[in-house]
């Protein structure tokens, strides 16, 4: 039996010149990218402010030195703000999160703040169908 599928890339709504990688270079370090995942290693120093970027694709963040943060919009409105929940950041965990919009992330704790992303360039792949063929 043969099976095939056929998608397509849903669209994304803010220019290449945003993505992470190109925004933000001196915060993310590309550590492995291929057509299915692209890895990040990012650090953010004690008291900097990440500028304006976007993330394209949903990623699973592995902590690893955690520390409080403020995330805001281009305008510089508050999205979220880790203090803002206690005990969120007391650990090294695991995460996952859907593509993340223009943002900018200003580290408030007394560390830098340490992660590996593993973006998910697959999943912005709608399904259109499939057909079957009996062998």
């Amino acid at each position: 039996m043969a099976t095939t599928a056929q998608t397509e890339t849903a669209p994304w709504p803010w220019p290449d010149s945003l993505d992470a990688m190109i925004a933000a270079p001196e915060y993310h370090r590309l550590v492995l990218e291929n057509d299915r995942i692209r890895v990040l290693d990012t650090r953010i120093p004690v008291g900097d402010i990440v500028p304006v970027h976007t993330h394209r694709w949903p990623a699973v963040y592995y902590t690893i030195v955690a520390g409080d943060f403020v995330r805001r919009d281009p305008e510089g409105n508050v999205l979220f703000d880790s203090r803002t929940v206690p005990g969120l950041l007391t650990r090294a965990e695991a995460t996952f999160m859907e593509c993340l919009q223009p943002h900018s992330v200003e580290n408030v704790s007394k560390n830098e703040i340490h992660l590996i992303s593993v973006e998910l360039k697959d999943s912005h792949k709608l399904f259109i169908g499939e057909v079957r063929q009996e062998s």
